[in-house]
């Protein structure tokens, strides 16, 4: 399924081969997310991957960037994380140099104009206010402030209005410098490419030298904030998260929680959807989801509710949780739900984009490369035992968090309604 090869003081580069794609996808990884951010250095990640896009060594704007790509009608945009920065572009398979040598060019060469700087300075506050203006993103900044506590791993990846504010030219350019490394760096290439020739695309346009700098501190033990975090918002709609500490990345039980994520609100037929929506009209949409770093984790629960009914729609969250805690999957369920799991990976993988990011980011942040093959084995061999004694050991009272966006009046006597029934 995939090549790999570590290029000495250079990217580590992995391919994977898809015969006869008319595409071929890119996808890079910077070992440089929010997590490293020094004292003082708020927001510099995401700032950072702003201003790559500003313009390079070999195209000195925005413009001549966006035509290089989309110019020959592919796509390409980047993304900040906790962990890593990933920058990625689809072309056609014809035009696999130049995708490769744009992604370099917006890693290693970028220009950090001090200009573009003060710029696009305005533009990340605008993308903070917006966040703090959107119930739903404001709500998730609450949660993993709750459950995360105030240190990186908590903080909003943007950083605050105040942070960007400060951050001055110099310390942009030091972040740049120390974390944006060719042997910092994981290079995913998949189409119908062999692996010797995206390799020698990549070391051209990557080069090579500059050492892996260090890591980062570890998680604060989970859950590192206060219970219950509260938005008061004037809006018609009320946007409500409730979740618990889970996995690491990589953790043995990894497989099973991915089981039993999709049994609790993953997809139309898991059993939050059909519980607060299908049966009792209680919200438009709800789901669960999984957070995972290289060494904590958290399971949530996200739905946006009519402000009236919120009260009931927190009960019959905490009531399909301790469903989950309180008797073992019915098989036909779990059958059912690792093939949603099991269908959903192979379906992905058809996709030169879907494929680059799932060998780049397993790569870049996990111990080992799965294939295909090795995944699905790893979903069929969980049992209902497996998802049964997770959920009992995570989903307790004593470890909820909750974080609750609504008008003011909705807001009284929530906390002590967090509580999973006896």
């Amino acid at each position: 399924m995939f090549e790999r090869t570590e290029l000495p003081d250079g990217p580590r580069v992995i391919s994977a081969q898809l015969r006869d794609s008319r595409s071929v996808s890119v996808a890079a990884y910077v070992l440089a997310g929010s997590r490293v951010e020094a004292e003082g250095q708020a927001g510099v990640a995401h700032f950072l991957e702003h201003l790559t896009f500003k313009g390079t060594a070999a195209y000195p704007s925005t413009r001549a960037l966006s035509e290089a790509i989309e110019g020959v009608g592919g796509s390409f945009n980047a993304a900040t994380d906790r962990e890593s920065t990933v920058y990625w572009a689809r072309v056609p398979r014809r035009e696999a140099t130049r995708a490769i040598d744009v992604l370099g060019e917006l890693i290693c060469r970028p220009a950090l104009d001090e200009g573009e700087i003060d710029r696009e300075r305005s533009v990340i506050v605008e993308e903070i206010r917006g966040y703090l203006d959107d119930p739903a993103e404001y709500c998730q900044i609450l949660f993993q402030r709750a459950m995360f506590g105030r240190g990186p791993l908590g903080r909003e990846i943007c950083g605050e209005e105040s942070d960007i504010r400060g951050l001055v030219p110099g310390r942009i350019r030091e972040f740049w410098a120390t974390r944006y490394r060719p042997a910092n760096t994981v290079v995913a290439v998949a189409g119908d490419i062999a692996h010797d020739e995206a390799l020698g695309l990549v070391d051209r346009a990557f080069g090579r030298g500059n050492g892996i700098p260090g890591g980062f501190d570890g998680a604060p033990p989970l859950p590192a904030g206060e219970r219950v975090l509260l938005g008061r918002r004037t809006t018609t709609q009320a946007q409500l998260c409730v979740g618990v500490p889970a996995l690491r990345r990589d953790h043995p039980e990894a497989w099973a929680l991915a089981v039993l994520n999709a049994v609790l609100g993953d997809g139309m037929s898991s059993r939050l959807f059909l519980s607060l929506v299908d049966r009792d009209a209680l919200a438009y949409d709800v789901s669960s989801g999984l957070v995972e770093y290289a060494d904590a984790g958290s399971l949530e629960i996200s739905a946006g509710v009519d402000p009236a009914r919120l009260r009931d729609a927190l009960d019959a969250i905490l009531v399909e949780l301790a469903r989950l805690r309180d008797g073992p999957i019915p098989e036909a369920e779990l059958v059912k739900s690792k093939a949603y799991l099991s269908g959903g990976l192979e379906l992905r993988m058809d996709e030169s984009r879907h494929l680059a990011s799932w060998v780049g980011g397993q790569e870049a942040l996990h111990d080992r490369v799965l294939t295909l093959d090795e995944a699905l084995a790893a979903v069929e061999e969980v049992t209902a035992d497996d998802v049964h004694r997770l959920a009992t050991g995570l989903i307790r009272d004593d470890v909820l968090r909750m974080a609750v966006v609504a008008p003011a009046r909705y807001l009284r006597g929530l906390d002590a309604r967090l509580r999973l029934p006896a």
